[in-house]
Formats: structure tokens, C-alpha cells, sequence
């Protein structure tokens, strides 16, 4: 089993996998929970907007984002949600050390993924699309666009 990469799960700092939708290890879940349905993912170890743009870049798409669900996701303590919104947002889109996952999938998929992530026992929440024009976009709730500037960990700046 893979354990090197952990979210804090809010009880102290008790480590829970979120490998376990990718390795299929979760209660009942099959090998490769993902496996066939993921088209791409990465760990969101540097900020979310920096990993998230590497696979963009790889692929040669872009993405349009809806901050607000990511504010109201299962991977954000409460502790960030009670900042100011404006605060809230940039340490969630550009924050480092999350461990979280990010991954994309056809948007046909959307029942196979949510039934990986029930056989894996791990929550998993739709953040935006992917789209042919270049660049990651972001909008709140509403579908309006949100002017944000933001850099994630660099290891070679």
C-alpha cells in the first residue's frame, strides 16, 4: 500500500490516504479504483493552481474553475473557511503541503467517478471543466469570473 502521501484529516495530525482511490484500496473498492476513468492527475502538494497547470501544459488545454466549490470541498478545514474570502481563496488555489489529488475525467465519467470514490471510501468534489482555449480560469458560484493572480511553490525559482 502506498502511504507517502497524506491529508490531515482534522483530528490532530492522524494522516488519512487519498491513494486509496487510486490504488483501489478503500473498503470494497476493486484494484485501480481510477484506473479507465482518469484521464490525468497529480498531487496537489505546491498549490492547486500550479499542479493543476502542469497538467494543463502537458495536455495543451486549459480549465475553468469554480473557487466556491473548492471553499466548500471536504479538503478544506475549517480553519481556512473562516478566513476572509479573499484569504480563504489564495492560500486554498495556491497553498502548498494540501496532499490532496487532482485529476481529470471525461465528463461522461462523472457516474464511474463517483462510484470509485464510494468504493474507495474517499470524497472526491467536481471543481470546473476542461476546455480547448489555454490558461486556468476561475468563477465563483455563479459562474462569474474572478480576477486572481497566482503563483504556487516553485522548486527552481
Amino acid at each position: 500500500r502506498i502511504t507517502d502521501m497524506h491529508t490531515l484529516n482534522g483530528e490532530g495530525l492522524a494522516p488519512a490516504s487519498r491513494l486509496d482511490i487510486v490504488a483501489g484500496e478503500g473498503p470494497a473498492a476493486g484494484p485501480w479504483a481510477l484506473r479507465g476513468i482518469a484521464s490525468a492527475a497529480a498531487d496537489v502538494s505546491d498549490g492547486l493552481c500550479g499542479d493543476l497547470g502542469h497538467i494543463l501544459t502537458a495536455s495543451g488545454v486549459g480549465a475553468e474553475l469554480d473557487a466556491d466549490a473548492l471553499l466548500a470541498s471536504d479538503a478544506i478545514s475549517a480553519d481556512l473557511r473562516a478566513l476572509a474570502r479573499e484569504r480563504a481563496l489564495r492560500c486554498a488555489l495556491a497553498g502548498g503541503d494540501d496532499y490532496e489529488l487532482i485529476f481529470t475525467a471525461p465528463a461522461g465519467a462523472h457516474d464511474a467517478v463517483l462510484q470509485a470514490a464510494r468504493s474507495a471510501a474517499t470524497p472526491v468534489t467536481r471543481l470546473g471543466r476542461i476546455t480547448a482555449e489555454p490558461g486556468l480560469r476561475w468563477q465563483d458560484a455563479c459562474g462569474r469570473p474572478l480576477d486572481l493572480t497566482l503563483a504556487s511553490f516553485d522548486h527552481f525559482a
